[in-house]
């Protein structure tokens, strides 16, 4: 089923653009001074937030359809996985993206280089459930 085929690749991507966040930006960002660390913490924040709140919900979508079209509760199952990440950013991560986002670059310090370090440790929560909507989108696809 192509609609289902189209989900779990929507989710895949979700998921690979969310572990390169931890595994290469995210230490990457962290060798940089406490200015340019937030300063780089922000853009990309704000480039990767739509791009990744788009293909969970394109995923979620496909997900929903391919359970429409062939009642297999595994696409409802992957397409509540694939969206969470929106309530847990909302939750969860949206404090600290507050305050980092009210920081200046110029008034970045030690406590604003801690509140990206945890950023980075909730963001893996988003990994995760990335993770987890592919592996269920591929079990329903098998």
């Amino acid at each position: 089923m192509i609609v289902g085929q189209l989900a779990l690749i929507a989710a895949a991507a979700f998921a690979g653009a969310a572990i390169y966040v931890n595994v290469a930006e995210q230490p990457a960002r962290l060798v940089l001074d406490d200015r340019a660390m937030l300063a780089q913490w922000k853009r990309s924040y704000d480039n990767a937030s739509v791009m990744q709140a788009g293909l969970a919900l394109v995923a979620c979508a496909l997900g929903v359809i391919a359970f429409f079209l062939s009642h297999d509760w595994r696409w409802l199952l992957g397409a509540l996985l694939i969206l969470a990440p929106w309530p847990w950013t909302i939750f969860v991560i949206m404090p600290v993206n507050r305050r980092l986002k009210a920081t200046a670059p110029d008034a970045a310090q030690s406590a604003t280089r801690a509140s990206v370090e945890h950023w980075g440790r909730l963001h893996a929560g988003r990994s995760a459930f990335g993770i987890a909507a592919t592996l269920v989108y591929l079990w329903a696809a098998a």
